[in-house]
């Protein structure tokens, strides 16, 4: 069955889409929009909300950029775990995941806040395990400049495993609140951690119940090498970036491939690539937005973000020539440079090309039309082994994911591709993942020293 997630945040994902007609007002910092599209999604039978999130006000060093104020940016956005928190008391099954950063964070704290919301969403929780992609978070935490990626990813590595061993430290039935007795818990089952490494010295337990999910569902996005490894290793869910099917094909098949040394089986793992849809009740109509939307980009703008998307100022290069080079390493997400330098040479694209394309799909494939057309194109992805679902991107909020529900998601049920109810209360029965044995640690418990 297909898995489909979408974005929380009220913006839409065109850089114009706030300005459309048809978009919300006041989208900064508002609950009942969140809510809204909250309740909506879940009416479609999504699997996923999800919020990104980043530590640092961005592009206030590129003013026209900075005033335009592209989804990815949020200079003003709740904290992720505190309206998911708000969320789940307005939803019933849908899963609720936050983006969460490994290298400005300690793994005590994060592991404590993910198995709250397990527990006051009764199961739905899910993180979006990141290193921290903008080097402009670093002068937040008292450093100079980003960490090294090796380090992240190292660091990374060890803080999952010890987030994993805290969700560890107690067993289901610990609590057994006995009145008769006066036992409120059994001291025989908890567990110390006790874990010395290289990064952290974290002793436990945790002071949280074991999640209903034993963990929140562990999503990654990173595509380099690193990326592919920590993923194949511990994710259960992996964002792309690929903007065709042979591209994706090739990626999926590569990640699906890595996982037997980790003696995981292939479809613990599911990868969703980014997708953005204009759908109309016409194929006409789906054009005929998409064509507001693109008279809304001024070029310098379009540059501006394209050079935000390529970690490389492109404002002296000529609009009508072709990309620079952007072979060499940068701090930031090498996927979307990656795959915007790739798409450009192979269909030799010029900037002001290049940019056209990306504003309209945040840089991700585009899949526009009627819902026929837009669910013979999911369909073609998915049963072509290139995807396990799609990150849905919606171009106008509450416009486009209403389109979306009430028209795509009858289509691919009707062809049986996705569900008709929700199966289960958890994300990992909604989405038919195993559910994490408790592992017990070979030194002795608490209730032995």
């Amino acid at each position: 069955m297909m898995n489909l997630m979408t974005s929380l945040i009220g913006l839409g994902s065109h850089l114009a889409g706030w300005r459309h007609p048809d978009a919300w007002s006041h989208t900064s910092m508002n609950l009942d929009h969140a809510i809204q599209i909250a309740k909506l999604a879940e009416r479609g039978k999504f699997d996923l909300l999800f919020l990104a999130d980043g530590n640092a006000v961005r592009q206030m060093d590129k003013p026209e950029l900075f005033a335009a104020n592209s989804r990815s940016d949020r200079p003003a956005v709740f904290e992720p775990l505190t309206l998911l928190a708000a969320l789940s008391q307005h939803t019933s099954h849908i899963g609720l995941f936050a983006t969460a950063t490994t290298t400005y964070d300690e793994p005590y704290l994060l592991a404590r806040r993910f198995a709250s919301l397990d527990h006051l969403s009764k199961g739905r929780a899910c993180w979006n395990i990141v290193t921290g992609s903008y080097a402009g978070d670093s002068v937040n935490f008292g450093r100079a400049e980003h960490v090294p990626r090796g380090e992240r990813y190292a660091r990374a590595r060890e803080f999952v495993q010890v987030c994993m061993g805290l969700w560890d430290s107690w067993a289901e039935d610990a609590f057994i609140e006995d009145k008769a007795t006066g036992r409120y818990l059994d001291p025989g089952k908890v567990q110390r951690l006790d874990h010395e490494g290289r990064f952290f010295s974290v002793q436990g337990p945790l002071n949280v119940a074991r999640p209903p999910q034993g963990y929140p569902l562990l999503f990654t996005a990173g595509q380099s090498e690193e990326g592919r490894e920590m993923a194949a290793e511990l994710a259960e869910g992996l964002f792309s970036v690929c903007t065709t099917k042979e591209e994706a094909q090739e990626f999926y098949a590569d990640i699906k491939s890595r996982m037997a040394k980790y003696g995981r089986a292939p479809d613990a793992l599911r990868i969703l690539p980014g997708c953005t849809i204009y759908v109309g009740r016409s194929e006409a109509e789906a054009e005929e937005l998409y064509e507001e939307l693109q008279t809304l980009i001024v070029p310098s703008l379009g540059v501006a973000y394209l050079s935000k998307f390529c970690e490389a100022d492109l404002s002296g290069y000529p609009l009508d020539g072709p990309l620079p080079d952007l072979s060499a390493e940068v701090a930031g997400v090498a996927s979307y440079r990656q795959a915007i330098a790739e798409m450009a040479r192979r269909d030799k694209l010029t900037i002001r090309q290049t940019y056209q394309r990306v504003v309209p799909s945040l840089g991700h494939v585009l899949f526009k039309g009627n819902s026929i057309q837009i669910a013979d194109q999911m369909e073609d992805w998915y049963r072509g082994k290139a995807c396990d679902g799609f990150n849905i991107d919606m171009p106008v909020l509450p416009r486009c994911l209403g389109d979306f529900v009430d028209l795509v998601v009858p289509e691919l049920q009707r062809r049986g591709l996705f569900r008709t109810e929700y199966a289960g209360g958890t994300l990992r029965e909604t989405m038919g993942l195993a559910r994490p044995a408790r592992r017990i640690r070979a030194r002795p418990d608490l209730a032995a020293e």
